[in-house]
């Protein structure tokens, strides 16, 4: 029997409304929160040397803040009212974590660049973390709010257009949909051209081969060495690095069986402790670097990969066969298969590491480093590209979402008129004045006012 069509997603999409009406997702829950105890919980499992690194990060504004503070946006959206549609999430879906990327085809790509928090959620949870990063973000430079408000409005339209128009088209078409960074600066204003063409101009510098020419230097013997950069770079401890070489086999074994063979023509050459990010300082991060025979080196990056905080903190109840996927291959494996599902074209490096039954080795995931990698400065961007990148944001966003069988669903449901909008907007507005506070709080609980 074949499954549900688009009629009957519609449907379900309907019915939810009267389970949970989407003026409801205005609701702002702010009772019994305490922000500072999620943040002081998550660094107990931290590297304790820079955890001071991450709260000088976070303290640095109120959109830094922003953008490390997934788990206290995660419980809080688990207080407040929300649908029953779940979906392939992101979990961290700031204006920060979109961006450019070299495809396997060596074109440049634009989508969402971060999956430590992906996993299974309400679909406007991905939504409302951008539209209050939009809000955030949009105030950060003193913009009129009418411009604010516009790009937050304008961002939640395209989510909704989006979402409505992938769910008409077949599995197929969304699965090869993705959005062209370069043709999108023949179809925009001057303005916002211009920055587009920037950012294409800085990613495509951005190399791997740049990268390793940059910090790493190569001794009398051939033999490629990472540069120390205290505290960004240091080099592990003989027994740390020792373990480091052993789980390399395991992911090798995690890759496509292309990439494994290609794998074989390098050798482990050094390993590093990496510093990445704002919330992530103090999780630990490894920059791997191999070389050939001829002195060309493969930089790769393994990054610890913890229990989402979709799941930690938003108190989200996984479907039975995510879960028994991350009892098999851990929570780098989570990472890997979400980014995957959600991004149109993804890093064929991707792989993972499983934590040790022991407990000493952590789950991490792995991929390229600086593989064509390139971002846009939302905070920076003069009035018209902001707008613009809210949107291409949005619409980045409601493709992943369509991935999933119920994006149909979720389709159903917002509808095309304003009240999901105003919905949205309204709750992304008073989190912004919340997450705000929470900044204020936290530069006076660490002692990092000035």
């Amino acid at each position: 029997m074949p499954p549900p069509g688009l009629s009957a997603h519609t449907a379900e999409g309907k019915i939810e409304r009267g389970r949970t009406p989407r003026g409801a997702l205005s609701q702002l829950v702010a009772t019994g929160r305490d922000p500072m105890a999620v943040l002081d919980a998550q660094d107990v499992d931290r590297v304790p040397e820079l955890v001071p690194l991450r709260t000088a990060r976070m303290g640095a504004s109120p959109f830094a803040f922003y953008r490390g503070s997934a788990a206290i946006m995660a419980d809080d959206l688990s207080r407040c009212p929300s649908t029953s549609i779940l979906v392939a999430s992101c979990g961290d879906a700031h204006l920060s974590n979109f961006g450019l990327y070299g495809s396997p085809q060596r074109t440049l790509v634009f989508d969402l660049n971060d999956f430590d928090e992906s996993a299974w959620a309400p679909f406007e949870w991905d939504l409302k973390r951008l539209a209050t990063s939009v809000v955030i973000a949009g105030r950060a430079t003193s913009r009129d709010d009418a411009v604010v408000e516009d790009a937050a409005r304008q961002a939640v339209r395209t989510y909704q257009r989006g979402l409505r128009t992938a769910a008409k088209r077949s599995p197929l078409e969304r699965y090869f949909d993705r959005f062209d960074a370069l043709g999108a600066r023949l179809s925009t204003d001057p303005e916002t051209a211009a920055v587009v063409e920037r950012a294409v101009r800085s990613a495509q510098k951005r190399t791997g081969s740049r990268a390793a020419r940059k910090l790493t230097t190569t001794d009398e013997h051939g033999r490629v060495t990472l540069l120390d950069d205290p505290p960004v770079m240091t080099h592990l401890t003989a027994g740390d690095e020792e373990r480091a070489w052993r789980v390399l086999d395991e992911y090798r074994l995690s890759v496509n069986v292309d990439i494994r063979l290609l794998l074989q023509k390098y050798a482990m050459a050094d390993v590093s402790a990496r510093v990445v990010g704002v919330g992530s300082v103090g999780t630990r991060c490894l920059l791997i670097a191999l070389q050939d025979g001829d002195g060309d080196v493969l930089l790769l990056q393994g990054k610890e990969a913890g229990e989402s905080v979709l799941v930690q903190y938003g108190r989200v109840t996984q479907p039975e066969a995510v879960t028994t996927f991350i009892d098999t291959y851990g929570n780098g494996g989570r990472v890997v298969a979400l980014q995957r599902i959600l991004q149109a074209v993804s890093d064929p490096f991707l792989g993972h590491i499983r934590r040790s039954p022991s407990g000493a080795r952590r789950d991490f995931y792995v991929r390229q480093f600086h593989d064509m990698k390139g971002g846009f400065d939302a905070e920076a961007m003069e009035d018209k590209p902001f707008r613009w990148y809210a949107m291409a944001c949005a619409a980045t966003l409601a493709r992943a979402h369509g991935q999933s069988p119920t994006g149909a669903t979720a389709a159903g449901y917002v509808g095309g008129g304003r009240r999901f909008e105003d919905a949205v907007v309204e709750w992304a507005y008073a989190y912004a004045d919340l997450s705000y506070e929470d900044w204020e709080e936290f530069r006076r609980h660490r002692g990092t006012e000035e």
